[in-house]
C-alpha cells in the first residue's frame, strides 16, 4: 500500500519546545506565589508524564505535604496551567521558538508529493496555534488537514487515542500513514495505533529505548545541517531525510516486531 499521510507530534518533534514550556511553568509558579522552580533535570524527569496538568499533579503528589494541602494544590492546577499556557503562547509569538532542522523542508516536500499532513499532540490547541503561527506564519494552520489535540481524547500518550482520532478524522488507515515522534510515550502511542514511526529525539528524550521505531535519527537533517555519518549509516540517498527516502523506508518495513504487536493488542 502507498503512503497517503504524515502525522506529526508537536513538542520536541516540529520544534524543540520543552525549554520554553519549562520557563513558562516557572513564570506561572512565580506569578501565582507557589514557590516552585523546575530545573532542567527535574523537568526532564517529569516529561515521562504526558500533559502539563498531569505533570503538575504528579509533582504535587511527590511533595512532602499533608493530604489536605495536596488536595488544595490539585484544585489550583487548572488555574496554574492556564497561566502557564499564556506565558508559553506569549513567548512563542515573540519568536522564541524555531522549527527543528529539516522540518519545514520535509513538510514542503510532503505537500509537493501530494501527501496529507496531520498533527497528533497531547498539548493544547492554543499552544499548537501559537507555535504554527510563530514558525510557519499564516499558512501554518492551513498546511495540516487535521489537528488532533490532547483535550479531545480521554487518555493521553502513551495511549493511542490521539493517533486513532487523527487517523479516523483523516479517513486514512494506519498502514497508509507515517508517524513522526521524539519520545518513548509518543512512539508507543503511534505503535499502538499501528503506525510505522520515525523518531527524532531531543536533549529531553535522547537515550530512551526506542525499540519498535522504524527509524531513529538525531534530526531530519538539512543540506545546511547534514546528519553525521550520512549517507551510509541509516540513509542511502543523502545526509538528510527526504520524502522519497522516508516513503521508501516505510514501504520496506520489516514484519511487525514484538513491541509493535504488544501495543497493537492493547489498543
Amino acid at each position: 500500500m502507498s503512503i497517503e499521510a504524515l502525522v506529526f507530534d508537536v513538542d520536541g518533534t516540529l520544534a524543540d519546545t520543552e525549554e520554553v514550556h519549562r520557563m513558562a511553568f516557572n513564570l506561572a509558579f512565580e506569578e501565582l506565589g507557589l514557590g516552585w522552580h523546575w530545573t532542567q533535570a527535574e523537568y526532564r524527569s517529569l516529561l515521562s508524564v504526558t500533559g502539563g496538568k498531569e505533570r503538575m499533579k504528579t509533582y504535587i503528589d511527590s511533595l512532602p505535604l499533608r493530604a489536605p494541602e495536596k488536595k488544595r494544590l490539585h484544585e489550583r492546577v487548572p488555574e496554574v496551567h492556564a497561566a502557564k499556557t499564556q506565558h508559553y503562547t506569549d513567548m512563542a509569538r515573540r519568536g522564541g521558538i524555531e522549527l527543528r532542522p529539516g522540518v519545514l523542508r520535509l513538510l514542503d516536500e510532503a505537500q509537493d508529493a501530494g501527501l496529507r499532513l496531520a498533527i497528533a499532540s497531547t498539548t493544547t490547541a492554543a499552544n499548537i496555534d501559537a507555535l504554527l503561527q510563530a514558525t510557519l506564519g499564516p499558512r501554518g494552520l492551513a498546511m495540516f488537514d487535521v489537528i488532533a489535540c490532547g483535550d479531545q481524547v480521554r487518555a493521553k500518550k502513551p495511549a493511542s487515542d490521539i493517533y486513532l482520532l487523527a487517523l479516523d478524522t483523516l479517513g486514512v488507515p494506519p498502514e497508509r500513514a507515517i508517524a513522526i515522534e521524539d519520545s518513548v510515550n509518543g512512539l508507543h502511542s503511534a505503535l499502538g495505533a499501528g503506525l510505522w514511526t520515525l523518531v527524532t529525539p531531543t536533549f529531553w528524550t535522547e537515550g530512551s529505548d526506542f525499540s519498535g521505531a522504524g527509524l531513529v535519527l538525531p534530526s531530519l537533517g538539512d543540506p545546511a545541517q547534514p546528519l553525521p555519518g550520512e549517507p551510509g549509516g541509516h540513509l542511502a540517498s543523502s545526509a538528510w531525510l527526504g520524502i522519497e527516502e522516508l516513503l521508501r523506508l516505510a514501504s520496506v518495513a520489516p514484519p511487525m516486531n514484538a513491541v509493535q504487536a504488544l501495543y497493537r493488542e492493547d489498543s
